[in-house]
């Protein structure tokens, strides 16, 4: 299965970072992925985890997990966290603990590739689950036997005040939405979007019908600023107020 790195933006809503629990700069940043150690453990949540909707990322079922249990598995330190995004968007606000390993097939010395097969693995990103489950599907795909996405994403985690830290925790970050059309054909395959230069990704995938749809999350951009945008049938590299001023067709 090939995969690339790419992703995508639109129109303009602001989402707060404030309120979330964790302080700025680097803490909460290691390589196991585990959260902090906590004397306040929750007891376990009674959960069937075959019953999880799945998500069908290029012919690998992805498992959703409701973030509900991923935070009880948090609490009680029983998996290990990813964050799939790009590097930039993690030093910004990550899960306190959390690794960065990006989507799809991580980065150079990847935490990740020590950790045991065995274990379980919680990837997450902000789109809510499209970057995520590309992660989540390289893992598995390589032989990774309990890896699961979290279903509402990153900024459900923050809207929570779940564990978070990062360098801008307590700022907020605007949205762009991106809506575009290719070839029906192309159902199923990904979109990326990216800000190169601070290394800020989002994906989606293409509908049924040829469309696609995605909402970023990246900080510090303006109307100038340039977005890689990747389809199947198309390349783009333009302003994002021209990316997110109606339906993308191609160049």
């Amino acid at each position: 299965m090939q995969r690339r790195r790419f992703l995508v933006s639109t129109g303009a809503a602001t989402v707060a970072l404030a309120g979330c629990l964790g302080g700025n700069g680097d803490g909460g940043t290691t390589n196991d992925g585990y959260p902090p150690e906590s004397d306040d453990t929750p007891e376990p949540m009674a959960v069937d985890t075959d019953a999880f909707e799945r998500i069908d990322v290029e012919g690998t079922a992805v498992p959703l997990a409701p973030i509900e249990v991923t935070y009880n598995w948090y609490r009680r330190r029983e998996a290990r966290f990813a964050d799939a995004r790009g590097e930039g968007q993690y030093e910004r606000a990550h899960i306190e603990g959390a690794a960065w390993s990006p989507a799809p097939e991580g980065r150079t010395n990847d935490p990740v590739e020590s950790w045991p097969r065995e274990d379980r693995i919680v990837c997450y990103c902000g789109c809510p689950h499209h970057l995520s489950s590309l992660r989540a599907a390289a893992l598995i795909e390589a032989g990774y036997q309990n890896v699961y996405v979290i279903d509402e994403g990153f900024f459900e985690w923050l809207e929570r005040e779940y564990p978070a830290v990062g360098s801008e925790i307590q700022n907020s970050v605007d949205s762009y939405t991106i809506a575009g059309r290719t070839d029906p054909a192309h159902a199923g395959a990904t979109v990326y979007a990216a800000h190169e230069p601070t290394d800020q990704r989002e994906a989606a995938f293409v509908d049924d019908d040829g469309s696609y749809e995605m909402t970023l999350h990246f900080g510090g951009l303006t109307a100038d600023s340039e977005i890689r945008l990747e389809t199947p049938a198309y390349e783009l590299l333009a302003p994002l107020s021209e990316l997110t001023a109606g339906v993308i067709t191609g160049p």
